[in-house]
C-alpha cells in the first residue's frame, strides 16, 4: 500500500530483456540504499519488488503483463522515474490509498505553464474515467493528485511548484504515456452498489 506521495526520483540505470523473457530494470537513487531484497517500491506508481540491491542501485523484474499495462517499457537509460517505498504501519497517511496496481495508461495532452500556474491535461480511457471525479484523487505515475476538472476524454490537474520540483514531471511532455490508478474506494463503492 502507498499514499501517492513521491519521496524521491530515480534514474534508469539499465533496462534489459533477459534470456528468461523477463525484463530487468535497474534504478539508481539514494532512496534505494535503504531497500532490501523483497522490498516493495512504487516505480511511476507501479508496485515492484526489489530483486537485488547494491548501494544506491536496485533491480526489479518486469513481466510481460507489467510492460503491457504500464509505461515502464517506454523507459530508457537516463529516464527519470517517481519512487515511493511502501507504507509502514507507523507512517502518517497523506495523499490517498494507492495500491500500485496500474489500471491503464493515459497520455499527456498538455503540460506546461498556464499563466503563473502549471497545468496537466491527461487523456484517459473510459474504464479509468468512470472513477475520476472533480476534486477527487487520481494517481498519475504514482503521484496522488487532485482532479480540477473532468472532460469526456480526460481530466485536468493543476500542479503546485513543490510537486514539479520533487517528481519526474519537469521531464515530461505532451504525447508521453503516464500510469493511471483510479481511486480504490470508488471501485469498492461501485462493486457494493452493483451487488445491492
Amino acid at each position: 500500500m502507498f499514499t501517492g506521495l513521491v519521496q524521491a526520483t530515480g534514474l534508469v540505470y539499465s533496462l534489459e530483456l533477459q534470456a528468461s523473457g523477463v525484463t530487468r530494470l535497474a534504478l539508481e537513487s539514494p532512496l534505494l540504499a535503504a531497500a532490501e531484497l523483497g522490498t516493495s517500491i512504487a516505480v511511476n506508481g507501479c508496485c515492484l519488488t526489489a530483486t537485488s540491491v547494491q548501494g544506491n542501485v536496485a533491480t526489479f523484474d518486469l513481466l510481460a503483463e507489467t510492460l503491457r499495462l504500464t509505461n515502464l517499457g517506454d523507459l530508457k537509460v537516463g529516464s527519470l522515474v517517481n519512487l515511493e517505498p511502501s507504507l509502514r504501519p507507523t507512517d502518517r497517511m497523506g495523499g490517498h490509498f494507492v495500491t500500485g496496481h496500474i489500471d491503464a495508461c493515459g497520455s499527456i495532452d498538455f503540460f506546461g505553464a498556464d499563466g503563473a500556474d502549471w497545468r496537466l491535461d491527461i487523456k484517459a480511457p473510459a474504464d479509468v474515467l468512470r472513477y475520476v471525479v472533480k476534486k477527487g484523487c487520481v494517481a498519475v505515475d504514482g503521484m496522488s493528485l487532485t482532479v480540477a476538472d473532468v472532460f469526456p476524454a480526460g481530466f485536468r490537474i493543476w500542479i503546485i511548484p513543490h510537486t514539479l520540483s520533487v517528481t519526474n514531471l519537469a521531464a515530461r511532455q505532451a504525447g508521453q504515456r503516464v500510469n493511471l490508478e483510479s481511486d480504490l474506494l470508488a471501485k469498492y463503492a461501485e462493486k457494493l452498489l452493483v451487488r445491492a
